[in-house]
């Protein structure tokens, strides 16, 4: 009986070991550019300023292949508007925050860049700095949804840090800010590559 207990005691030790050994969580930090395509609708085309941001993320692996991730991003630009009024300038705080799916990619253990893709959905919000260079009257915070698609590679430094290197495509309606004068009434795209540190836990 006495061994039968110290059997099963050294095997759920084991067990233990095995899974804090195990890292299914990780946190990223990563520095971002903000490059939105130009768009035309209605009278109007659409420009905004190229950027630069950081996103934080959390993912969590559900299988070897297969991780949850949850992602909050931040940078300000400004949206310029041409129509027959003339130009029409907003800024803007624009935070992002996304969930969905990453799918790594096989590779031989031999290659130490680790591949994958992602799919996310999510939103956009734009929140109006009030600059007096950069606010029409009446602009107000605005959310839209989106699609992000993408990739990346983390190259292992060691078993807790990682360095990565990533592109999302961002997909969305363009903002108006709640102004139909500023309404182009179209999708657009932003590319949004990155690079940070990953840790592992």
């Amino acid at each position: 009986m006495r061994k039968m207990i110290l059997g099963a005691s050294v095997a759920l030790l084991l067990g233990l070991g095995a899974v804090a050994q195990e890292s299914r969580s990780e946190v990223s930090l990563q520095g971002t550019g903000f490059f939105t395509k130009d768009v035309s609708g209605q009278g109007i085309t659409q420009r905004s300023t190229n950027t630069g941001g950081f996103l934080v993320g959390y993912r969590y692996s559900l299988t070897r292949w297969l991780a949850a991730e949850a992602v909050y991003g931040y940078d300000r630009n400004s949206q310029h508007y041409f129509g027959s009024s003339g130009l029409s300038r907003v800024q803007a705080n624009v935070h992002e925050a996304t969930g969905g799916f990453v799918v790594r990619i096989p590779t031989s253990p031999r290659f130490r860049l680790k591949p994958y893709v992602l799919a996310e959905g999510g939103a956009l919000v734009f929140d109006p700095t009030n600059n007096a260079f950069g606010t029409v009257s009446g602009a107000q915070r605005q959310a839209t949804g989106l699609f992000a698609y993408g990739g990346g590679a983390d190259f292992p430094l060691t078993r807790r840090v990682t360095l990565r290197a990533e592109y999302r495509g961002l997909v969305y309606s363009a903002p108006d800010f709640g102004l139909a004068t500023l309404n182009t009434n179209t999708i657009t795209h932003t590319a949004q590559p990155s690079a940070g540190i990953v840790f592992h836990f």
